[in-house]
């Protein structure tokens, strides 16, 4: 296994990646609640977590991912008074809340299939696990840690604390900050503190979603879905859980405060979480008028867009920025992503065209070499230094170069070994594709065409119908294509 070090945002630094069982990995990342369609936070969220999942795979690990669907119990708000966000958007629309809920499911895995994000091992609901919820909420209960209000129950977190609990160490809060902070909090009336979170909400009776219980008709807290499903499908403590920073407080805090009080254990060793995203260096907000859809950057039909940008563009955009910094979006950024997607793009061609010739003798250049396997390793040891992801994909723009020049007979392959291009074709493909996701992208419309167009292409320039040979110049360009007319062939490739 390489060693892979992960920032742990518990500790609050790098620490060496130790799986509690050899070899299997049990990973659980918050998914979203389906009310509406997936953000670009999401987008950015899912798409680290995706890294995490593929480099653990591809470095040997068996992973178990599991990824939660929250179709109830989220509050507007995320605090514990309000009406719930499915509930909500299905009586503006004048639907049912499950509409609603498979709506918005649908639309989230179609964006991220078309974004290369691999779908987790398991993706439990949150209406699916409602039994464990409420017998969690019961042990708790009964361990003192909860109490029932008028039909609610709330998690004590005072008598947490005086147990041996820390809440607050996660995301550095400080408990008496946050009892100023919230003193002046709706709904605190029915609660001991105002810091208590809700385990089991009583419904109002205009709202939609509701379930018995032993304290009357109602529906779960927000927090406690994760707590039960992570600990169904990953048991008491597992290795990794993820999700957007700001997540940190109060759900993940409440995660932890609920598993170490139901299972008397601390439920997670490493915690990751992902920045938070800027466009132009604003924070991206509706108010503001600065937030768009993954799909208005694949239509490029948003007023802050000068055009459309392919998914696999916007992934290897994000990928060239560390998951744990501010990702900043700009017209600018994009488009330079773009050029730089398409050199790697073909690249990723190239290699898996080139084939080491049987027919020469080898005299291997040390430095050649030197530099190609360097450059591989450097790819590890970006991705083992806590995901950097840019610091592997500049380690791969070295061995583009390499690639380019074996093409073009800049690099002669006799002077590197037929074992240093294997292993240089072997890095290249898996790590772009298998590792960081990032794949070609032909046009629908060039799609299985290319190479039959290739073939009439150099019939005509052969025959001397250059009208010809123009129109298909043009198509592929048309096409975000291009013709590559070399010494002894002809080739197509991405217009960089």
């Amino acid at each position: 296994m390489q060693p892979l070090k992960i920032y742990n945002t518990l500790s609050r630094e790098k620490e060496l990646f130790t799986p509690i069982h050899e070899n299997h990995v049990g990973l659980y990342v918050c998914g979203p609640t389906v009310y509406n369609y997936v953000h670009l936070g999401n987008l950015r969220t899912f798409t680290s977590f995706d890294i995490l999942n593929r480099y653990l795979l591809h470095i040997g690990y068996k992973v178990r991912y599991v990824r939660n669907i929250t179709d109830v119990g989220h509050l507007v708000g995320d605090g514990d008074e309000g009406e719930d966000k499915i509930g909500k958007m299905a009586k503006l629309e004048k639907l049912e809340p499950m509409e609603i809920v498979h709506r918005f499911t649908q639309d989230f895995h179609q964006v991220l299939e078309k974004f290369n994000v691999l779908p987790p091992s398991i993706e439990p609901t949150a209406t699916g696990h409602i039994v464990e919820q409420i017998e969690t909420t019961k042990s708790l209960i009964e361990k003192g840690l909860a109490y029932e209000s008028n039909g609610s129950v709330y998690f004590d977190i005072e008598t947490y604390n005086k147990n041996g609990g820390n809440y607050g160490h996660l995301s550095g809060r400080v408990i008496e900050d946050l009892l100023t902070e919230t003193r002046d909090l709706d709904g605190v009336g029915e609660k001991r503190s105002p810091l208590d979170f809700a385990l089991w909400k009583k419904a109002a009776p205009e709202h939609i979603m509701r379930w018995p219980s032993p304290w009357g008709e109602g529906f779960p807290g927000w927090h406690l879905e994760c707590t039960c499903m992570s600990h169904k499908y990953l048991g008491d403590t597992f290795d990794i859980h993820g999700g957007g920073m700001d997540l940190k407080f109060p759900h993940h805090e409440c995660e932890i405060a609920q598993a170490k009080g139901a299972y008397d254990r601390a439920p997670v060793r490493y915690w990751m979480h992902t920045n938070m995203l800027t466009v132009n260096g604003q924070k991206m907000s509706k108010s503001l008028g600065n937030s768009f859809l993954p799909a208005e950057l694949i239509a490029g039909n948003h007023p802050l867009l000068d055009q459309a940008y392919s998914p696999m563009t916007v992934r290897f955009f994000m990928l060239q920025s560390q998951y744990r910094s501010t990702l900043d979006f700009s017209n600018d950024a994009l488009k330079a992503a773009q050029k730089g997607y398409k050199k790697i793009a073909n690249g990723l061609r190239i290699i898996k065209k080139l084939a080491y010739p049987s027919d020469i003798k080898a005299n291997p250049d040390a430095a050649q070499e030197k530099e190609i396997n360097d450059a591989i390793q450097g790819c590890y040891d970006g991705m083992n230094d806590d995901l950097n992801t840019a610091v592997a994909i500049a380690h791969l723009f070295t061995l583009l170069k390499k690639i380019n020049s074996l093409y073009t007979g800049g690099l002669a392959f006799e002077s590197i070994s037929a074992e240093t291009f294997s292993n240089l074709q072997r890095s290249y493909i898996s790590i772009l594709e298998d590792v960081l996701g990032i794949i070609e992208e032909v046009p629908a419309e060039m799609n299985g065409l290319t190479e039959e167009l290739l073939q009439l292409y150099k019939g005509f320039k052969e025959s001397r119908q250059y009208d010809k040979v123009d129109e298909i110049r043009g198509a592929f360009k048309s096409a975000g294509l291009l013709i590559k007319d070399m010494k002894n062939s002809i080739d197509w490739g991405y217009e960089e």
